[in-house]
């Protein structure tokens, strides 16, 4: 196994990662304080249902905002609790920096600007912080948890993946052996990194790498990690991902973020294997990079960085895609928006899009045939990054 000795050096700069995307996307991202686009209707919100997290990732200080969510899905802003970790004050290009646990207790938070990952426990409407460990590397930007352990996805310096165990009080603990190298294995500078997750079956760990255009595989054990195997993605510039039923797994493709040309694949992920089922079924959009997959794994959206929409597909039994739209516009938050990452809630009936250059989240209803009501844009404080939902 593979292990780093532990070190308090910090880098002097986190940059931003988005790599292979045109300069206009990254510029794009550092867009903020725009004004939300639209905002709720005025009519009678009902009772709260559900919550949105959102980072801040203030450079000064890290924090969390919450909005508590009616039964119409319109937000409100429910109170900011700080990480104790700073953020890095720019875009990560990753998704699943902020996650929620399946059951809804704990919440943990990559501070991308102090090399530390955070951890609260939900108590009803409030978070309440309960630990900040290193996170065994630089530039954490990602994160995923089975409800036992806590794996991180280092995107600085020549990266990592590292696993942590959550104790029931919320305390982030590291497990030995369970540190591994990205696809470089551990020469030169990390390969773009931009997700981490479980498979459903908790058995093995995936990482999307845009700079190599490689999906890694890692099989967990009971000693730690094995070291990743490396698959070639079917498409370029491979970002976020989900997975529907039996372990479908969903794949965006920002294509280096050229004009209309992203796609989305999917492929077979049960034995630990990544078995293409469809290549590259294209968004006729730009720079698709988000993924979320409704609870029954019947509809799959992306994010659309530089066209400022959401893309959505139809998901069949064997896991092929079809595009709800011809256009590929399922949704709209509009031109400049910069929409970045996405969260459903609880029972998928609603989806939240962060916009980076509007510095707002967009609310959609999910009706029955996967298709996308605009409900209103509720303003989050600028630069925010990460969203998860309840």
């Amino acid at each position: 196994m593979l292990s780093y000795p532990l070190s308090n050096a910090l880098p002097r700069r986190i940059r931003v990662l988005l790599l292979g995307l045109p300069l206009i996307l990254l510029l794009a991202l550092a867009v903020s304080g725009a004004a939300a686009q639209a905002e709720f209707p005025a009519a009678a919100q009902g009772g709260n249902t559900g919550k949105v997290y959102v980072m801040t990732n203030d450079a000064a200080g890290n924090a969390v905002q919450v909005f508590a969510r009616a039964n119409d899905g319109s937000l409100t802003p429910a109170g900011t609790y700080p990480t104790g970790g700073l953020g890095s004050g720019g875009g990560l290009g990753s998704q699943g920096a902020l996650v929620l646990s399946h059951n809804g207790r704990y919440l943990f938070v990559v501070n991308a600007g102090s090399n530390e990952i955070s951890s609260f426990r939900v108590r009803g409407d409030e978070l309440v912080w309960a630990d900040t460990v290193w996170s065994n590397g630089e530039k954490p930007i990602s994160l995923t948890f089975d409800g036992r352990r806590l794996f991180v996805l280092n995107a600085g310096g020549s990266g990592n993946v590292t696993g942590f165990k959550v104790q029931p009080n919320g305390a982030i603990v590291p497990i030995p052996g369970a540190t591994q190298y990205l696809s470089n294995g551990g020469v030169g500078a990390a390969p773009g990194p931009a997700q981490v997750s479980f498979t459903p079956n908790g058995r093995q760990l995936i990482v999307a790498e845009k700079g190599s255009n490689q999906l890694i595989t890692y099989n967990v054990t009971n000693d730690g990690l094995d070291p990743g195997v490396a698959h070639a993605s079917n498409g370029q510039t491979p970002f976020g991902f989900d997975f529907a039923r039996r372990n479908i797994l969903i794949v965006s493709e920002a294509f280096g973020g050229a004009p209309n040309a992203s796609a989305v694949s999917s492929y077979n992920a049960g034995q630990g294997t990544l078995d293409t089922i469809t290549a590259s079924a294209a968004t006729q959009q730009t720079a698709a990079c988000w993924v979320v997959v409704t609870g029954n794994g019947r509809y799959a959206y992306t994010t659309n960085t530089g066209s400022g929409s959401v893309t959505g597909y139809a998901v069949d039994r064997a896991g092929n895609l079809m595009l709800l739209d011809a256009d590929g516009r399922t949704g709209i938050t509009g031109d400049g928006s910069t929409p970045i990452d996405a969260a459903l809630s609880g029972h998928s009936n609603y989806l939240y899009v962060l916009n980076a250059g509007a510095s707002s989240i967009s609310a959609f209803a999910v009706q029955r045939d996967g298709s996308l009501t605009h409900l209103g844009d509720t303003p989050v404080v600028a630069g925010s990054i990460g969203i998860a939902a309840r």
